[in-house]
């Protein structure tokens, strides 16, 4: 008998799910499955019930809600033989669309109760995971302020978006990877092991959760005719022909940002603060085994 421990955060796509433990007990039954389940009611809450659930010894433990319920899930079951589920229920879900999981229940939970697996890459920026894509620059600023609304929507998100656009100013950037140093004013620098943000849009196309490798996309300070440019593109889905954005694999990097005492950075589509100007990025390959069609 497989046991199976889920944690639901309530709030995830704006709350309108039903997703309880009465509903999941009718997709595992309990001649076949032991479930448990837990509920998210803050941020960071998912890592400490999942720390309480590893001391269980689950087979999975499934995250259900959006890229950053997935990141505080996943992030407890590195180093660890359980598997990741997942049950996209969040805004973006820019992870579980990389992965084919679909968003509707009934698909969703029978890839869970299938049981395939596959092992997938993962970020590490400092002491902190990612699964999807890191930002310093803009892309953080959109971030914080997307954090800040009551509703995450894609208009929220198209909102701060513009916002960030007024009010961001270029960060002096030193960056180390793959034998060369890099100095710029960076409008954007976006690290990503998926190929998908969120909301359909992408920064990174051709970026693979299997291939060893993360993407690294370099933009450097643009006025605000081609930032307009760049946000067409990552709706279509064409930010590879973004011309001024500098493309390049790799296992990993140093960032130093010479003017700042702090960093503002986005992990999985959450904010957070780094207290330090010293960044180090780099790859972990195969580093969690996840659930998967």
């Amino acid at each position: 008998m497989k046991y199976i421990h889920f944690i639901i955060n309530p709030i995830s796509g704006n709350g309108k799910h039903n997703l309880s433990r009465t509903l999941l007990e009718k997709y595992f039954s309990e001649k076949e499955f032991k479930i448990g389940v837990d509920y998210s009611n803050h941020k960071h809450h998912a890592i400490m019930l999942t720390q309480n659930a590893i001391a269980k010894k689950p087979d999975y433990v499934v995250a259900c809600g959006g890229d950053g319920t997935i990141n505080e899930v996943a992030s407890c079951l590195v180093n660890t033989k359980i598997k990741l589920g997942i049950i996209p229920i969040g805004s973006g879900n820019g992870l579980a669309s990389n992965l084919k999981i679909p968003k509707l229940l009934e698909e969703a939970t029978e890839i869970i109760r299938n049981g395939k697996t596959q092992f997938i890459d993962i970020g590490k920026v400092n002491q902190h995971y990612f699964f999807s894509n890191m930002g310093i620059g803009i892309d953080a600023l959109i971030i914080k302020k997307y954090d800040s609304y009551k509703k995450r929507t894609l208009s929220a998100y198209i909102k701060a978006s513009l916002e960030a656009s007024i009010k961001f100013k270029p960060i002096k950037s030193i960056l180390s990877f793959n034998n060369q140093i890099i100095n710029c004013n960076a409008f954007m620098l976006f690290v990503s092991n998926s190929n998908e943000m969120g909301y359909g849009m992408s920064l990174t196309p051709n970026a693979s959760l299997i291939d060893g490798k993360l993407n690294l996309l370099v933009i450097p300070k643009i006025n605000i005719f081609s930032q307009i440019k760049l946000g067409l593109h990552i709706v279509s889905k064409k930010s590879e022909v973004f011309k001024t954005a500098q493309h390049n694999l790799i296992e990993n990097m140093a960032i130093e940002l010479p003017d700042k005492i702090f960093v503002d950075i986005q992990l999985d589509g959450e904010y957070h603060n780094l207290k330090t100007n010293k960044i180090e990025v780099s790859v972990i390959k195969n580093g969690l085994e996840i659930v998967s069609k």
